[in-house]
């Protein structure tokens, strides 16, 4: 039996301890609708951080702040499956090399694209900007909405975690620091 096999039998079972009929109409295909979801929502397992960064390095002069903020992205924890929704802003100081823009959000994909807790997926991207660009310094700092305190339990509506990580001359030096958050807490202009 093919995993995907294996994987639609086990969603068919869960539909039947939950006191569905998988066989109506509107639940056939859902076995397999959720199969593929979830391998969708889940494929950071099957990417390495540090070859997605490596194949996009380049020699540079510049060693002032290089920031990519409000990058949108949708994970699940790792606790009860449910979603979480946020916003990660990444920055950091080249130390001879930049890393191609684009790297960063598939960098932070990789690992909200995992089961996960919020506090762990901001250190995974500061670490893994920090080994392969070898920066003077990384900053993450995540904003989220947490549907396991949301949908159940606590019930907290709109209710925000933010976390971060700082290394380098982001955890030592107070102004590059304060540049950074004022940076990610600035409004975007409306235009470009």
């Amino acid at each position: 039996m093919t995993k995907e096999k294996e994987f639609e039998q086990a969603i068919t079972k869960i539909l039947e301890l939950l006191g569905e009929d998988p066989t109506r109409e509107g639940l056939l295909k859902t076995p397999n609708r959720v199969a593929k979801a979830l391998k969708f929502l889940t494929e950071g397992y099957a990417q390495n951080p540090h070859e997605i960064l490596g194949e996009a390095l380049f020699s540079t002069s510049n060693d002032e702040m290089v920031l990519v903020r409000d990058i949108e992205f949708y994970s699940m924890c790792e606790h009860h499956m449910l979603p979480i929704i946020g916003r990660a802003h990444v920055a950091y100081i080249p130390d001879g090399k930049v890393v191609g823009l684009s790297k960063i959000p598939r960098i932070v994909n990789v690992y909200t694209r995992r089961l996960q807790i919020q506090e762990q997926m901001t250190e995974q991207i500061a670490d893994a900007i920090l080994q392969t660009v070898n920066p003077k310094g990384v900053a993450v700092v995540v904003h989220a909405r947490h549907m396991c305190m949301e949908m159940r339990g606590v019930e907290k509506i709109n209710s925000t975690t933010v976390s971060s990580a700082l290394r380098g001359l982001f955890k030592r030096d107070e102004r590059t620091r304060n540049e950074f958050y004022n940076l990610i807490n600035t409004p975007a202009p409306s235009h470009f």
